[in-house]
């Protein structure tokens, strides 16, 4: 149905359109008049609107008023009187006057109240939302030993409200833009004006215009159509669920996006080495921090090369492994009936397996199916000669190291099985070309304008103080270079700054 430009004055004829509007059972009506008879009519979505809130302020005030003797007299051509009158007396802090039924149509499905008066064609818009949310709790996907225990929730206005908790500044900017033509999700934008860069504000504003899908379920949705690589294994899209990792990535310059009903923010631009980085980084010792960045690095590196080094030493250059080590492998792999590229394939495929059935099945049955399979299967395995002792060992040490980066897991599970199946087909030559191929990739990868393997390429010196190294907060006093920031300056020696 074609939604009209404007209301008329009969407010019998614009009940009927909006029921013809929304049609849906949810959608309620309220009649009531005012003291001297003016009909009046609320319209609002059932079981998301403060009822008693709409009764105290809205109704009760708007009974006892006499609205053609305050607004000095009848309606005739002119509306504005009544409108002010109205508006005068109605008591809530959030209020709109609008004009287009398609703007009142869109406030009444978020969960705003519509309120129609007799002889006007504008409409009043009352924000008494009672949306059903959680409380604010530590995020389990970004638990911290030390730091801020908030996390994000599903109600955009409540995030919006940690973020402008901690930045109490008129620099912090929020422009919201509705995505999805039947979700009509509101997406909102956050950066700090004088520190982001604007056509990099713009430039994603403009991208979340052009969208056009049904609906918007989570910010998952918004950061797959954002990449620049739509097929890529490496993120171009940073995730938190924290608003002091949130904030301090705005801080930095990077633009911030918030998604109605989704408690994973989003940051951008996302380079690599912030997968090696955690907020616990910045409430520890530099030097400790730096240690674990290391640490992480290296059980990153472990975990992707591990199986298809041990496979390719076994098929094509087992000199490659010392002469002890040789020896035991040989005994325990040869009378397996698997050829070892196979043998590492069945290995990986139940760790995946047991991984995925234990995220999926109820919490307790998952912590019992993972301990039945790691201690049961497979020792069942080796036990009866299907597999090898240094496969399940190898394979629980790279799943181990790749847990290390909680960040990277998916790409690095991917890029465990593309080195896993060109180290069983082409050797250490195979894995040398998919590395060359890799780095190439990321070499050409642009995140939003900043290069993806910054602060290592292009070199840049003084953004390596915080990239596997951490330096301390005074030698962090300027932004880091890749991001252009207009204001590079975030902390200036004894003395007293915004």
């Amino acid at each position: 149905m074609n939604t009209p430009s404007k209301l008329q004055t009969d407010l019998q004829k614009n009940k009927t359109l909006f029921k013809k509007l929304l049609p849906a059972e949810d959608i309620l009506t309220y009649d009531f008049q005012t003291a001297d008879g003016v009909a009046c009519t609320l319209v609002y979505a059932d079981g998301i609107v403060n009822k008693e809130l709409l009764a105290q302020l809205v109704a009760k005030p708007l009974s006892s008023l006499y609205l053609h003797e305050k607004a000095g007299g009848m309606y005739a051509s002119n509306e504005n009187p009544v409108k002010d009158a109205v508006a005068q007396t109605e008591r809530f802090p959030e209020l709109k006057v609008l004009e287009k039924p398609q703007d009142m149509l869109l406030e009444v499905l978020d969960g705003n109240t519509l309120l129609l008066v007799d002889g006007l064609s504008t409409g009043f818009v009352v924000g008494a939302k009672f949306l059903p949310v959680r409380a604010i709790m530590e995020p389990p996907t970004d638990v911290a030993v030390k730091g801020p225990r908030e996390g994000f929730i599903e109600d955009i206005k409540v995030n919006m409200s940690l973020v402008r908790k901690r930045f109490k500044t008129p620099d912090l900017r929020f422009e919201t833009v509705r995505v999805g033509r039947r979700s009509q999700t509101a997406v909102v934008v956050c950066w700090l004006d004088g520190t982001s860069k604007t056509e990099l504000k713009d430039d994603v504003v403009q991208k979340l215009n052009a969208l056009d899908l049904d609906i918007v379920p989570d910010s998952s949705y918004i950061a797959t159509l954002l990449s620049p690589r739509k097929h890529s294994f490496f993120r171009a899209v940073g995730t938190t669920e924290k608003p002091d990792i949130f904030t301090a990535k705005i801080a930095e310059g990077r633009i911030g996006i918030l998604v109605d009903g989704s408690p994973i923010a989003l940051t951008l631009p996302y380079i690599l080495t912030e997968d090696l980085q955690t907020s616990e980084d910045y409430f520890i010792s530099p030097s400790m921090a730096t240690v674990f960045r290391f640490m992480r690095f290296i059980a990153l590196f472990i975990a992707i090369f591990l199986p298809a080094f041990y496979v390719s030493a076994q098929i094509f250059k087992m000199q490659l492994l010392p002469l002890g080590l040789m020896l035991t492998i040989a005994s325990s792999v040869r009378e397996l009936p698997l050829s070892p590229g196979l043998e590492m394939f069945v290995v990986l495929f139940l760790l995946e397996t047991l991984k995925e059935a234990s995220i999926r099945m109820p919490k307790y049955v998952g912590m019992s199916l993972s301990v039945v399979g790691a201690l049961v299967l497979g020792e069942t395995a080796v036990s009866a000669g299907f597999l090898s002792t240094p496969a399940i060992i190898i394979v629980a040490l790279s799943g181990i190291c790749l847990y290390v980066v909680p960040n990277f897991v998916e790409t690095g599970s991917l890029l465990r099985w593309l080195y896993l199946l060109v180290a069983g087909s082409f050797g250490p030559f195979g894995i040398v070309l998919l590395t060359a191929f890799l780095l190439y990739y990321l070499l050409s990868a642009d995140a939003f304008g900043a290069p993806y393997l910054a602060p290592f390429s292009p070199l840049l010196p003084h953004d390596l103080r915080d990239s596997l190294f951490k330096y301390g907060l005074e030698e962090l006093s300027t932004r880091p270079r890749f991001l252009r920031s207009k204001n590079r300056t975030r902390l200036k020696k004894g003395k007293n700054n915004d």
